[in-house]
C-alpha cells in the first residue's frame, strides 16, 4: 500500500477530555526538548510513554514502552483514545511557544520500511502557527488526528502569542492504522502556504515594482549583508520570513540559473 505524505484519519477523539488531563499537567513537568540546535524559544515537552532504555524520557529508544507517571495517574489520556486501536510506542506533549520555532529538519528514524508512524493530534492549536511538511502548510484544527511522513523537510513557526500543543503518537503501523491512513487521504484537507512563503512572495513583487529598491539589493556583492539589508527591508514593510527562507530562495535561484545552460 502506497503512503501518502500526509492525511487526517477519519477517526474522533474526545478533545474535551484531553484538554481536561492536559490542564492536570504541572509546570514543573514540561522539559526542553533534546535536540537543542533545532530550535529557537521554548519547544518543550512531557512524556507519557517512552521507550524503556530511551537516554532521557522524550527522546527515542528501542526497548519496550513503559507508562510515564502523567499517563499512569490520569486514566483520561487512554479513555480519550479509547476508540483508537493503536499499538503506541511513544506518546509525548510537545510544546511550541509564542514565538518559537523549529527549524527545518528531517526525522530520519522514521524514515524505513518498518519505522513507527507518528500522529499528531493538535490540542491547543493558535491560528498563526505554521508546520510546515515539503514546504505546505498542514491545515491541522484542534481535536483531529493526522499522519505525518516527517522524514520528510518539515519545520514549525509560531507567530502566535499562544502556545501551541500537540499530543504526539508515535505507533507500530498495522492494517487498521494503514486503512485510517488510506481512507482519510481523499477527504483530507489541502495544505497552502505558510505565512514566510506568502511575504517572501509579496517581497519579490515589491522588488518588481521598486526598480530603486531592486537596485540597491543587487549593488550588495557580499551574500551576509545582502541577507541582513534583505530582512531589514522585509521587517520595515512588515513582512516575516526568515534567514533560512532567504538562503533557500537563493539556492534555488541558483539552480535554477544552472539548468537552463544544461537544457
Amino acid at each position: 500500500m502506497s503512503r501518502p505524505a500526509f492525511a487526517r484519519l477519519p477517526v474522533s477523539v474526545d478533545l474535551p477530555r484531553l484538554l481536561r488531563a492536559l490542564a492536570r499537567i504541572d509546570a514543573s513537568t514540561w522539559q526542553g526538548h533534546f535536540n537543542g540546535d533545532y530550535y529557537e524559544g521554548d519547544w518543550s515537552g512531557v512524556a507519557l510513554i517512552s521507550a524503556l532504555d530511551a537516554p532521557s524520557e522524550l527522546a527515542p529508544g528501542k526497548g519496550l514502552p513503559v507508562q510515564r507517571e502523567p499517563w499512569r495517574q490520569d486514566p483520561d489520556w487512554q479513555q480519550a483514545l479509547r476508540q483508537l486501536p493503536l499499538r503506541i510506542v511513544s506518546a509525548r506533549l510537545l510544546r511550541l511557544g509564542p514565538g518559537a520555532r523549529i527549524h527545518e529538519h528531517h526525522d530520519y528514524d522514521l524514515g524505513g520500511p518498518d519505522a513507527d508512524l507518528r500522529l499528531h493530534i493538535p490540542l491547543l492549536s493558535p491560528p498563526r502557527v505554521d508546520f510546515l511538511l515539503d514546504g505546505q502548510r498542514m491545515p491541522m484544527l484542534a481535536g483531529e488526528c493526522w499522519f505525518l511522513d516527517l522524514s520528510r523537510p518539515h519545520r514549525v513557526d509560531n507567530y502566535d502569542t499562544q502556545a501551541r500543543i500537540h499530543l504526539v503518537l508515535d505507533c507500530r503501523p498495522d492494517p487498521w492504522l494503514e486503512q485510517a491512513i488510506a481512507d482519510g487521504a481523499p477527504t483530507t484537507p489541502a495544505p497552502g502556504l505558510g505565512r514566510a512563503a506568502l511575504d517572501f512572495a509579496r517581497f519579490c513583487r515589491l522588488l518588481e515594482e521598486d526598480a530603486a529598491l531592486c537596485q540597491a539589493l543587487q549593488a550588495l556583492t557580499d551574500s551576509e549583508t545582502f541577507i541582513e539589508r534583505t530582512l531589514a527591508l522585509a521587517a520595515e514593510r512588515g513582512l516575516a520570513f526568515t534567514r533560512e527562507d532567504l538562503r533557500s530562495a537563493m539556492r534555488q535561484g541558483r539552480r535554477l540559473w544552472n539548468e537552463q545552460w544544461m537544457a
